[in-house]
This record gives structure tokens, sequence and C-alpha cells, in this order.
């Protein structure tokens, strides 16, 4: 019985594993400030972003960037040892060709 929870097991943790690799999803990492970052083929949204709300601001993030990138960020995030330019900054560190690096600077 033993035997047959421990393969279940690493069957799941395979299969876990091989889906996230499918999907091109980068491995969170954190950067100097202690937000976490990761990137994403387009379309996709971070791990921070799990609940329903902060998805949908993630959302709004990507889709809208000049809405966004005119909008002051209010937590002060803006000064020289962050440097946000703008609110689109807490959400959206970089875009590379056909992906996104989110930051989770807005999640938290």
């Amino acid at each position: 019985m033993k035997i047959l929870v421990l393969a279940l097991a690493i069957t799941v943790a395979v299969i876990g594993a091989s889906r996230w690799v499918a999907t091109g999803a980068e491995p969170v990492t954190v950067d100097r400030i202690g937000d976490q970052n990761q990137t994403l083929p387009r379309g996709q949204l971070p791990v921070f972003a799990s609940n329903a709300d902060t998805a949908a601001l993630y959302r709004f993030a990507v889709d809208n960037p000049d809405t966004l990138r005119f909008m002051p960020c209010t937590c002060g995030c803006g000064d020289a040892s962050i440097g946000h330019a703008s609110n689109r900054a807490c959400y959206i560190k970089d875009e590379p060709p056909g992906r996104v690096t989110f930051t989770s600077h807005a999640a938290t």
C-alpha cells in the first residue's frame, strides 16, 4: 500500500511539473526589493495573481498599457530607490517579445 501511495505521489508530481514546463512559465524569482517576478507567455497570469480580483487587475494592466502609463503610483514606488515611472510598472516589469514579466509589487 505504501508503495502504491508513493508511486501515485511521484506520478502526480511529474505530471504537474511537465504541465508547468509546457506552459512556458518561468519560475518565480525575488528581486532586490523583495517583490516576486515571473515571466510568462503573453496571455497567462502569474501565480501571485491567483485570486479573481487580483487577476482582473493584472489582466487590465496587460490589456490597457496606455491608460496605466499616465497614472502615477500612489504608494511611493516612483522614488529613486524603485523608480516606477507609472502605475503600470507596479504590475509589469518587462515585456520581452511574446512574453510578459510580472512583478508582485501591486499584489502586495
